[in-house]
């Protein structure tokens, strides 16, 4: 694409040098993955500024670089006031406006995005509809399957693989949106089509100031659905009415708005909810009719998930029929409530909750039909909101028999550190220390019986423990297998 083409996007900015003969082959963040006749563009990080590369940008081969301030180089240099919001607009006119040419669903909230996530895509794909996912664990495009490294990554990454969904004819992508992103900009260009909010509690912390701050930016992706009104591309914001954050999220947006909900009157409810151990019932009522759902996900949690995901595809005019088979025939997702069956004669579930609010749900959904005793293996993660740390022990100690606290993922700080503020929320002999996160799933493999239920909760699907800055294979699944055939 020439250039100058490319630079009707951006209305302010100067140049070096003349671009009129400049033709631009790809666009690029990182120097180390410059071809010859990329653009690169220099973004200030938390940990490097991407100005202190645009040599070895230039030595790759770079046509054009997009900076805040002068630089030193001889090819055309591109100065903005904003590099993160240039990219952003940049990337979306390279791929074409990407999209506008397919649904966008985004989901935020502090628990169950991944979830949710899986559920609408579940859905869509009922519904014969080729789709897109981008999310914690994976980039889906149709049935391919990428590695991800942030819950949201940059617009770059974005716009980029959008436009791999739009040429590859995907019709609905579904997007998990973090707080973070949405703060930063990263989703910036992502022509959202609707909205969905699961719910909010304490997470974060370290990066928000407050719970309000944390709040002003998950809202923001109801306020990015736009003021505008288009007959051919509606769109909706869709709230969980039971969360009492959720009149915040109805005023951020100018769209209209469906709520859903266990305990009241909304949009869509679900009525007559049965849980058990082996899954879960309840009507789905909806402005358009019921449908009996008979799942095998368990927890209310995931009723709410369910709703929240039913919701998004009914206002997307997905039949209430697809809907119904979808829901009943979804599984799970890797690490989220799942099971590890080795044969033994009590429970062993494997969680990502790492939230006070979310190991409350879980513990609360084990406690449903748990026979005997609950064992909960938790840990807290190092470099983190470190004010929630006493509140998961509180929880744990709360609602299990026994709660074993352990090493989660400490990255750089000493994890008996960390330990050490857990336990500043809890009575001293109320619990069990064990740093080292093997030997205290082991503890409580050998302690449970028959009818018992040990949950390993925080890391869920992460296959890796981070100590010291240094990434050690860890999967918590695959471990406690292990601890329960060494028992055996």
């Amino acid at each position: 694409m020439k250039l100058s083409q490319l630079l009707q996007t951006l209305s302010v900015y100067q140049t070096t040098k003349d671009i009129n003969n400049v033709t631009v082959t790809g666009i690029e963040m990182d120097s180390r993955l410059v071809d010859p006749g990329h653009l690169f563009i220099c973004i200030n990080g938390f940990t490097v500024d991407g100005h202190d590369f645009a040599k070895q940008a230039e030595e790759n081969g770079a046509a054009v670089i997009v900076a805040e301030r002068p630089l030193d180089v001889s090819v055309p240099v591109i100065l903005v006031s904003d590099t993160s919001k240039a990219m952003a607009k940049l990337a979306n006119s390279y791929y074409q406006n990407p999209t506008q040419q397919f649904r966008l669903i985004g989901i935020t909230g502090t628990n169950g995005k991944t979830s949710t996530s899986y559920l609408v895509e579940s859905i869509f794909k009922h519904q014969n509809k080729k789709t897109g996912l981008i999310g914690t664990i994976q980039m889906k495009i149709g049935d391919k399957e990428y590695e991800v490294k942030n819950t949201t990554p940059d617009s770059l990454f974005l716009q980029k693989h959008f436009g791999e969904m739009a040429n590859e004819g995907v019709d609905t992508a579904v997007m998990e949106v973090s707080s973070h992103a949405l703060d930063l900009g990263r989703v910036h260009g992502a022509d959202f089509d609707i909205a969905v909010f699961t719910n909010l509690s304490q997470d974060h912390l370290d990066y928000h100031k407050d719970m309000d701050d944390y709040l002003r930016a998950k809202s923001l992706l109801f306020a990015q659905l736009g003021n505008g009104y288009d007959s051919n591309k509606p769109k909706f914001g869709v709230v969980n009415k039971d969360d009492p954050y959720y009149e915040a999220f109805c005023k951020s947006t100018s769209q209209e708005v469906l709520t859903y909900s266990i305990n009241q009157e909304a949009d869509v409810t679900a009525k007559n909810v049965n849980l058990s151990a082996s899954g879960t019932t309840f009507t789905l009522c909806t402005p358009t009719g019921e449908k009996e759902i008979h799942s095998p996900l368990i927890g209310k949690f995931s009723v709410y998930n369910m709703l929240a995901a039913a919701s998004a595809a009914w206002v997307s005019g997905v039949e209430l029929n697809t809907i119904q088979e979808a829901l009943s025939a979804t599984k799970g997702v890797s690490g989220r409530f799942e099971p590890v069956l080795a044969g033994q004669e009590y429970g062993v579930i494997v969680d990502y909750a790492h939230t006070p609010d979310s190991l409350e749900n879980v513990l609360e959904t084990i406690q449903s039909f748990a026979k005997e005793k609950i064992y909960v293996v938790v840990g807290c993660g190092g470099d983190r909101d470190k004010t929630k740390r006493p509140l998961m022990a509180q929880v744990a100690v709360k609602y299990a028999t026994e709660a074993i606290f352990t090493s989660d993922n400490p990255r750089s700080e000493d994890p008996e550190s960390i330990l050490r503020d857990m336990e500043s929320g809890v009575k001293e002999n109320s619990h069990t220390t064990i740093v080292n996160r093997r030997e205290a799933i082991q503890f409580a493999v050998d302690k449970a019986s028959a009818g018992d239920v040990i949950l390993i909760a925080g890391k869920g699907h992460e296959p890796y423990q981070e100590v010291n800055g240094v990434t050690h294979h860890f999967d918590d699944r695959e471990v406690a297998a292990e601890c329960i055939k060494a028992k055996q």
